[in-house]
């Protein structure tokens, strides 16, 4: 094993990572240049995660770059990359954890599930008229895969949105975009999404002489509970004063309506949904109760109203996906520590990116990833020498970790496992390759796979 570096008592730390996108690829990398094996394991042949899936097709440079990266730290000598591989069904979340031997576990598996539509009964009516984003997302990123297996999706006019974040814009972008190609293409005007996207809808129809009220569209409209400066489209600096606060609320409000005016939907804030309109057994409408800000809390009114469309688009954030053998608490993990994501009876364990932030920002991600690695992760195996090396602009959750375990790794380190458990690990990984068909290098199984269309 190149580089790998001995723990106190001469063997090698082992580390396994679930997920291999931009969180886990990121530790895997850190771990991997300190010498330790890494073990990656991911769910989908390729490794790009909601980089691939979540993050809309027309973002092509962003989306080559993270590839590229991904690869690059999964590609290191140390590192054995086990696709298709799911944790919790295909190997054993507890046995993983607790008998394989490795030194420490990471939970870097993201978050790929919708939080349910918050109205009882909801989800009796997916398929029926409530549509939620994550898989919608996936098939508009695979529509043109011919070897796609999952579920697709149409494109109709005049859809509820309701969410609030970058994903409901992104949600919102992609029902427009796709309906002013329809509508273009119906009158013989041949352009791409990439194309609406990049130069905005008005300024591709100026050039044919149309305005956006010529193609008749109902368009769609995005719920939000809150005020459109509150929309997290930009975060706020940790210990930020009111003065700055202000600027982001208004550079908030400045981003949502240039996006308007580009993309062409609609907003209505300050309204949560309350009831569902069903007729004929299917989802044609919510009914919203308007909402109003005080002291940072939203609070019902008495006042509601009704909204009808062609579809509801739920989009109002991404949970964890239940692993069998970790507790839960509601709907997300059970975390004894969220700083870093410990779990009780997982004393090796550690969770980094959008399993345990909840945020599906890639920079960020990549920050907490980097961060729980240098101040806990590596500090817990022994293996840190760059102990002063902190980001002090990443948010709070992973600037708290490097304080939160400060004492606890200096106190107990882990431990790197014996030659054998180490070789016996190493079997059992090739084992699981083999069962996949992955042919061991990164590289050869992209191309045997096949990159993202």
């Amino acid at each position: 094993m190149p580089g790998a570096k001995a723990g106190s008592n001469g063997s090698t730390h082992i580390v396994a990572v679930i997920g291999g996108a931009t969180a886990g690829a990121e530790v895997a990398g850190r771990l991997a240049e300190h010498g330790c094996v890494v073990v990656v394991f991911e769910q989908n042949p390729r490794p790009y995660g909601k980089i691939e899936d979540g993050l809309p097709s027309w973002h092509v440079a962003l989306r080559r770059k993270e590839y590229d990266g991904i690869r690059a730290k999964l590609s290191h000598p140390n590192v054995h990359f086990v696709p298709n591989t799911k944790i919790g069904r295909d190997v054993d979340f507890d046995d993983l954890a607790n008998h394989w031997g490795f030194s420490a576990v990471v939970l870097a598996n993201g978050a790929w599930c919708d939080r349910g539509l918050p109205i009882e009964g909801a989800d009796a009516y997916v398929g029926k008229g409530l549509v939620y984003q994550n898989p919608f997302v996936i098939s508009f990123n695979h529509q043109d895969d011919p070897h796609y297996a999952g579920e697709r999706f149409d494109y109709p006019d005049g859809c509820i949105v309701v969410g609030g974040g970058l994903a409901s814009i992104d949600v919102s972008k992609i029902l427009m975009l796709e309906n002013v190609k329809r509508v273009l293409t119906e009158r013989g005007i041949e352009t791409s999404i990439h194309e609406l996207e990049v130069k905005g809808i008005p300024k591709i129809l100026e050039g044919h002489g149309l305005a956006y009220e010529d193609l008749g569209l109902a368009g769609c409209t995005l719920y939000y509970r809150r005020r459109v400066e509150d929309m997290p489209l930009m975060e706020a600096p940790e210990g930020a004063d009111e003065a700055r606060l202000e600027k982001v609320r208004n550079g908030r409000a400045r981003m949502l309506a240039k996006a308007q005016e580009k993309y062409r939907f609609d907003v209505e804030p300050l309204c949560a949904p309350d009831e569902l309109i069903v007729e004929d057994g299917r989802l044609v409408g919510i009914r919203f109760r308007r909402t109003k800000i005080e002291n940072g809390r939203v609070i019902p009114t008495d006042d509601t109203f009704e909204a009808r469309g062609t579809w509801v688009i739920s989009s109002i954030g991404s949970i964890p996906e239940a692993i069998p053998g970790i507790p839960m608490k509601g709907e997300l993990f059970a975390f004894a520590d969220w700083e870093y994501g410990h779990i009780d009876g997982f004393p090796t364990l550690f969770s980094v990116g959008n399993v345990v932030t909840g945020k599906g920002n890639i920079v960020a991600s990549r920050k907490h990833a980097a961060q729980v690695s240098k101040e806990a992760i590596e500090k817990f195996l022994g293996i840190s020498d760059r102990a002063g090396d902190v980001d002090s602009s990443v948010a709070s959750p992973a600037a708290q970790a490097a304080r939160a375990t400060a004492d606890h790794v200096a106190a107990k380190l882990g431990e790197a496992p014996s030659a054998e458990t180490l070789a016996e690990i190493l079997q059992r990984v090739q084992e699981r390759q083999k069962a996949v068909g992955y042919p061991g290098q990164l590289a050869a199984w992209i191309e045997q796979v096949g990159e993202p269309a």
